[in-house]
């Protein structure tokens, strides 16, 4: 298995991210064929992504309203965060 395969099929930080990306935007061609790979062998990124989009259609709304998560929440979600991609 080539190095930038491996790099595809392990990364959950960067699925993560291309993931956000793709809600918020447009992702390139490479991009997707890169998710769709990691999509299929990674189930805990799979599920992120259907939670992300549902928070992204709640929070739609709030938009302008100036909605902000507080702080201690954000920090106690990034420790779990961090937690769960370093299991691997």
């Amino acid at each position: 298995m080539t190095n930038a395969l491996k790099n595809i099929i392990y990364n959950c930080r960067q699925a993560t991210f291309l993931i956000e990306k793709r809600i918020a935007g447009k992702i390139t061609a490479a991009e997707t064929l890169q998710l769709h790979v990691h999509l299929a062998g990674c189930s805990v990124c799979k599920i992120y992504q259907q939670q992300s989009i549902l928070i992204n259609k709640v929070f739609v709304g709030f938009e302008n309203n100036d909605f902000k998560l507080d702080e201690a929440f954000k920090k106690t979600l990034n420790e779990k965060i961090e937690k769960e991609i370093n299991k691997n």
